[in-house]
């Protein structure tokens, strides 16, 4: 447990405004996916959600989204030396700071309190438990909605404060055994955790836009007792003060994102040896069921993608997941020798099409990683299809992919930021697995809400091997 008080000097906002916090990636749920969702929002104290989630909050309302607010403790010992005001007293103080709070963020603020002694939430757990596991069942079944799509907003489990610790190691344990989503909010993390700290450098981001970011600044001010004085006296001194409520002024909120778990979003978790079935059945009766040839977004993105690429030619290349070959016949026109690989034989067949005119290009049937090309390769493309493996397959399949990258080669990742439906991984989840696995140069990093694209780089030179013929398994397109 950290050791601070609320007097502490901590860590200004301008040394978090100069660390790079607001390039953090911003949190991939779009208005559609928030909309969809029903929340449950955790708060050891009065002011907690304010600060931490008050603008997430805020975007909820405007999106219609269904929030159950659970409050732990009225916050009574937020001021134990007061001369002027006893622990009940301030108990009914802040209770109704709450709900006055709460209108600025909500329309319809209930909320319940579970009437837990402040700072000793830890000796609850039992009670805060129960009562989770009552709201999350209560709002399966006014919703319908499934484990997946309830995600639960908590204290960041390492705060520091022993309540949002306990309150936030609670909300964890109930969204890994319920497969929720789960979002957790720092709060006195901004005081005494060091920029250097590697633990917000995977955190997300909440752009808020002005009315999100005024409904927020009402919330907080709400909370009276907090923010200013109970009286000159000492002992009621200010406990928020303005330079630590800087750090919840900024125009986003930030948060730790944990996905719901596989199967969770009410779909079957699917593996590899299910691509071939489920993206034939996508391909059958249409030339382009993704708008690759029609979205702007597509075709933003395979430029970005092309544009990232170190090399201007290359020897042999491979593009595992090639679809229909959009992205592909770019490729093919950098590469000597290519070979565009997919589990999908519908979507290959439109890819063959495609790449006909170039002599140098072939496309092959191939379930990876079980089925892997002979040959090495001095690029190797993986767009919008590692989330469509279990983990264990993600893992093989770079094991394929270090094995077959000669020295120096270009490894190219692209990826969906979004929760995949019936599939166990995400984008950022496959791009954290090849940095983990793989320990390669970052040669580029672009990422925004959407997607993320990323070049690695094989250690070794370029000229430490040369390609060898590429001997395709199976059928061919």
């Amino acid at each position: 447990m950290v050791s601070f008080t609320h007097q502490d000097t901590g860590t200004s906002e301008d040394a978090w405004a100069a660390s790079g916090l607001a390039a953090l990636p911003e949190l991939p749920l779009d208005a559609g996916e928030l909309a969809g969702q029903a929340f449950i929002v955790l708060a050891a104290h009065p002011d907690d959600e304010s600060l931490g989630a008050g603008g997430l909050m805020a975007r909820l309302r405007g999106l219609g989204a269904r929030v159950t607010v659970l409050l732990c403790t009225a916050g009574e010992a937020s001021h134990p030396d007061s001369p002027t005001t006893t622990p009940e007293q301030l108990a009914a103080v802040r209770l109704k700071e709450f709900g006055r709070a709460l209108t600025h963020l909500l329309p319809d603020p209930g909320w319940r309190y579970l009437a837990l002694p402040d700072g000793k939430l830890a000796g609850h757990r039992p009670e805060v438990h129960a009562a989770l596991q009552r709201a999350i069942t209560d709002t399966t079944a006014a919703t319908g909605l499934p484990a997946g799509h309830i995600t639960l907003v908590a204290p960041y489990r390492h705060d520091g404060h022993t309540d949002h610790e306990a309150l936030g190691a609670a909300a964890a344990e109930a969204a890994g055994a319920g497969g929720h989503g789960l979002l957790e909010y720092p709060v006195w993390y901004w005081l005494w955790a060091d920029t250097a700290d590697p633990a917000w450098q995977s955190w997300l981001r909440l752009p808020l836009d002005p009315a999100e970011r005024r409904a927020k600044a009402a919330a907080m001010s709400s909370h009276t007792s907090q923010v200013r004085p109970l009286s000159g006296q000492p002992g009621d001194e200010v406990l928020l003060p303005p330079a630590f409520l800087a750090h919840f002024d900024r125009p986003f909120e930030t948060f730790a994102w944990q996905g719901p778990a596989a199967g969770a979003t009410g779909a079957s978790s699917y593996a590899a040896a299910d691509a071939e079935g489920v993206f034939d059945a996508v391909h059958t009766g249409t030339d382009d069921p993704w708008q690759y040839m029609t979205s702007w977004y597509e075709h933003r993105k395979r430029t970005l993608t092309l544009a990232a690429l170190p090399g201007l030619n290359y020897t042999a290349g491979l593009e595992i997941g090639c679809s229909i070959g959009t992205l592909s016949v770019e490729l093919a026109q950098r590469c000597a020798s290519f070979l565009a690989v997919d589990a999908s034989s519908a979507a290959l067949a439109h890819a063959a099409r495609r790449l006909e005119h170039l002599p140098a290009a072939r496309t092959s049937h191939l379930t990876v990683p079980t089925d892997w090309p002979d040959g090495r390769f001095d690029l190797i493309v993986v767009s919008e299809m590692g989330y469509y493996l279990s983990p264990g397959e993600l893992a093989g399949l770079f094991e394929r992919v270090e094995a077959a990258l000669l020295p120096g080669g270009t490894l190219a990742l692209c990826h969906w930021r979004h929760p995949i439906s019936g599939w166990e991984l995400d984008g950022d989840a496959v791009h954290a697995a090849a940095r983990r696995q793989l320990g390669w140069v970052d040669a580029g990093l672009y990422r925004e809400r959407d997607f993320i694209l990323e070049v690695l780089v094989a250690p070794g030179s370029a000229g430490d091997a040369q390609p060898a013929t590429i001997v395709v398994p199976g059928p061919e397109g």
